[in-house]
């Protein structure tokens, strides 16, 4: 075959004068050869003066590599037959997929599919079939038009996982990432769980911090986004999201199963944030401590941004949406309430009635008669149990000898100490200064006693604490034993 630079040396000869032998002798092409490219080359030069062609094809051919024609092949083996059943294949595999999943791991590999045709009686080779497997499932690259969103138009929401190691133990940690791509920020709010109430949760804090909320939300098809799949396409959204879409006014946008690309801000923030903010410091001694450091960490991150110029462009600012569970427990005769099977004190007035409980993903309120009463840290696990000493005080200053073994001074050890080591003998003392300041916190408290304690003399503090001789430990032992894991005397 004529390259291109020696297309290029045959016309010059020519050019030159030279017949169409001399340029053979000097260049090795065939006579013929070195006529056809002449006489081609003078065509093109004759219609580009002519005018009304093409002027650039004409020019771009002038000195075009010279291709050869290849000769049309036919299939022998690769029949319509085979190509028939080979489609037959690949749509049970496609059913298989359907059926348990796009990642299963039970595909016929190439090699398989080419035994199987084998087996039944096909008669054609194995690169053959890779090579019509491969023209069968090309598909057309999928092209991405570029975004540009305005500023309060569209927030993207996805969760990710951190490992942080939390009072010495390593947990799993579950990032609620919100972040707007008009905005370029990022924001994160750390949790131990990714159930519906911290899903909630988190927009009604983001929103809150924002002062607005967005035109749009983009999810992936989180359950807690999409309770169920009616047919093909259509998706039945939780009910929940329905309402804080409401109430903020936000439209949902959900984007097509295994489309990370569709907010595609969102995706690449979480990777970001764990890598920037968890990669080097991972160690706190809580899931707050852990947090606070995040929200510290956020802010210099995002200073680039410009959250503050979105702020202004965000939809009316409007009162955090109420998220509680509600329930109508009621008080037994130890003043605990039971919720989710852990149980919590109330004020002991209230035994026996029913009250209001409110359930957050992080805390419970208590309401009797329109007013809170008590609020504790929500609990999670089968039995446990959270006692303030606060609710039972005039039934220990009933019953002051009570409080020895009472879970309410053993979950303060603190006040467990003091009381061990000053007061086990004159416990009603013990109530009577604790009722008497029982508006202070619990940290007050023991400030309170250890003050006191640290005035007492030494001969005082001797003959208070005075050891305690084996003949009373069993003597007690008969009166208190019952007493165990109680308030007030009554078994649990």
């Amino acid at each position: 075959m004529v390259k291109h630079m020696d297309k290029r040396k045959l016309i010059e000869l020519k050019e030159e004068g030279l017949s169409n032998r001399e340029v053979s002798r000097r260049t090795g092409y065939d006579r013929d050869t070195v006529s056809k490219y002449w006489n081609e080359y003078r065509r093109r030069l004759q219609e580009l003066g002519e005018g009304g062609a093409d002027t650039r094809a004409i020019q771009d051919s002038l000195f075009a590599t010279p291709k050869r024609a290849a000769a049309p092949r036919t299939r022998t083996k690769y029949t319509e037959e085979v190509e028939a059943r080979l489609k037959c294949i690949l749509k049970e595999e496609e059913r298989k997929t359907r059926l348990l999943g796009p990642a299963h791991k039970q595909k016929l590999t190439n090699r398989q599919i080419h035994q199987k045709l084998a087996d039944e009686g096909f008669d054609v080779g194995e690169a053959t079939i890779n090579i019509a497997l491969s023209k069968i499932r090309k598909r057309l690259k999928e092209v991405f038009i570029r975004q540009e969103h305005e500023l309060g138009d569209r927030l993207e929401y996805d969760f990710g996982e951190v490992e942080l190691v939390l009072g010495g133990i390593v947990k799993t940690c579950h990032m609620a990432v919100l972040s707007s791509p008009g905005g370029d920020f990022r924001w994160l709010y750390l949790y131990t769980n990714q159930k519906k109430a911290v899903f909630l949760d988190s927009h009604v804090r983001f929103f809150e911090m924002m002062g607005g909320s967005y035109l749009e939300v983009v999810y992936d098809n989180m359950r807690n986004v999409v309770k169920k799949f009616i047919g093909k396409n259509e998706k039945e959204l939780n009910d929940d999201l329905l309402k804080m879409s409401a109430y903020y006014g936000f439209k949902i946008n959900v984007t097509n199963c295994f489309k990370g690309n569709e907010k595609g801000h969102v995706e690449s923030s979480v990777k970001i944030l764990r890598n920037q903010i968890f990669a080097e410091h991972y160690t706190f001694n809580t899931l707050e401590d852990a947090h606070a450091y995040a929200c510290s960490r956020l802010i210099k991150l995002n200073e680039g941004s410009r959250m503050e110029d979105e702020k202004q462009c965000l939809l009316p600012y409007r009162p955090p949406l109420e998220l509680a569970d509600i329930s109508n427990p009621k008080a037994d005769n130890c003043s605990l309430i039971s919720v989710d099977t852990v149980k919590y004190s109330v004020p002991e007035h209230l035994v026996g009635k029913r009250v209001i409980v409110k359930k957050y993903h992080n805390e419970i309120r208590v309401f009797f008669d329109n007013e809170e009463v008590c609020r504790h840290e929500r609990l999670r696990g089968n039995g446990k149990m959270q006692v303030d000493i606060y609710h039972y005080l005039n039934t220990l200053h009933r019953k002051p000898g009570a409080i020895r073994n009472s879970i309410a001074l053993k979950s303060i050890p603190r006040l467990k100490a003091i009381f061990y080591t000053y007061y086990s003998k004159q416990p009603k003392k013990f109530i009577e200064l604790f009722l008497e300041n029982k508006e202070l916190p619990i940290d007050g408290i023991i400030a309170l006693f250890e003050h006191e304690t640290a005035n007492k003399g030494e001969i005082d503090a001797l003959d208070v604490v005075r050891p305690i001789s084996q003949i009373d430990v069993s003597a007690r032992a008969n009166i208190f034993n019952y007493a165990a894991l109680t308030i007030g005397g009554v078994r649990h």
